[in-house]
């Protein structure tokens, strides 16, 4: 089968796509002709080594995906052979096919065509969680998005508008809050060109209840000093490359709650959450909620879409369409 390939950590345009041996599903997992799969920012890391997991070379990046059950491994309860499904693993969904847990499988809900059911999976259930069961929010909450026109960013605007909450959108640029504007943002920051944390405590009337923040750097410790005393962070990933060293104090001084959100990991540790999420995410997909796709490619051209999101080049999410020529 023929897949994108990492022989060396380093930028995506040292990927390659090549014929390797098709995986082979073992107990609890099934194998899935992969349709279309989604790229995100930890993709990018992996391939730098710059992931919270060193992932080791070779290995074929791609962690979102959506496509059909061809086979279970043996004595496998999961979805039946022929079923569309999305799911997310750490690597390789850049493929062809993609042996994945049986249990991550989610059915494609109805009125998602594959290409949008890829983009869904991982960066509409990172939101909701970190809106959700991570950050405690409800309508009428007053939420700060931050890289609110990147995958995770868009999708946590977009959730959060349709569960009634008030978002306040930070990106890098006028077109990027356009993006968030479009998904329901009520106000938009350009933390290139404003003051961070006088902007957003002045446009959520005296700090948000709830910050998402899938970027890190040192929009982080900014958002978090423009937050409301009890207020919730949530943390999500580091697109900016630099971890924030918070002062504790300001945690102190502010009464705020500050947690951290893996999509990887929340099924082991919250399990229940995951079965609210799929449900509450059905309903709103079916009440028109779609993400926003805005670059679509093909297989030979991953190093391309790679390099669009490490580069902050697209708004929304960047899709390999596997059947595309």
């Amino acid at each position: 089968m023929r897949a994108a390939r990492v022989h060396a950590y380093g930028a995506p345009s040292a990927v390659v796509v090549e014929e390797i041996p098709a995986p082979r599903p073992r107990a609890g997992e099934a194998l899935v002709r992969v349709h279309a799969a989604a790229v995100n920012f930890p993709d990018v890391l992996m391939m730098a080594d710059r992931y919270q997991v060193s992932i080791p070379v070779p290995f074929t990046p791609g962690s979102e995906f959506a496509g059909t059950v061809v086979a279970l491994g043996p004595d496998t309860d999961g979805p039946a052979v022929g079923t569309t499904v999305m799911g997310g693993v750490l690597t390789g969904a850049f493929a062809e096919e993609v042996v994945a847990p049986a249990h991550v499988l989610r059915p494609v809900p109805a009125g998602l065509d594959m290409v949008s059911a890829a983009a869904f999976r991982v960066t509409y259930s990172t939101a909701y969680h970190a809106l959700v069961s991570i950050g405690g929010g409800v309508a009428g909450d007053r939420v700060t998005v931050l890289g609110a026109a990147g995958g995770v960013g868009s999708a946590t605007v977009d959730v959060a508008t349709r569960l009634g909450m008030s978002v306040v959108a930070a990106a890098s640029s006028p077109e990027r809050l356009a993006v968030a504007a479009k998904l329901g943002a009520v106000a938009g920051v350009d933390y290139t060109r404003e003051n961070l944390k006088e902007r957003l405590k002045e446009l959520t009337g005296g700090g948000a209840d709830v910050v998402v923040d899938p970027v890190g750097g040192d929009h982080a410790e900014a958002a978090l000093r423009a937050m409301r005393w009890g207020g919730r962070f949530v943390t999500v990933g580091y697109a900016d490359g630099r971890i924030p060293r918070i002062p504790l104090n300001l945690v102190l001084l502010k009464g705020v709650v500050v947690r951290g959100f893996e999509l990887r990991t929340i099924g082991e540790h919250l399990p229940e959450a995951v079965v609210s999420a799929d449900a509450a995410l059905a309903e709103l997909v079916a009440g028109g909620m779609r993400p926003e796709v805005t670059s679509v490619r093909t297989l030979s051209e991953v190093a391309q879409a790679l390099t669009e999101v490490a580069e902050r080049g697209a708004t929304g999410k960047v899709v390999i369409d596997m059947g595309a020529p």
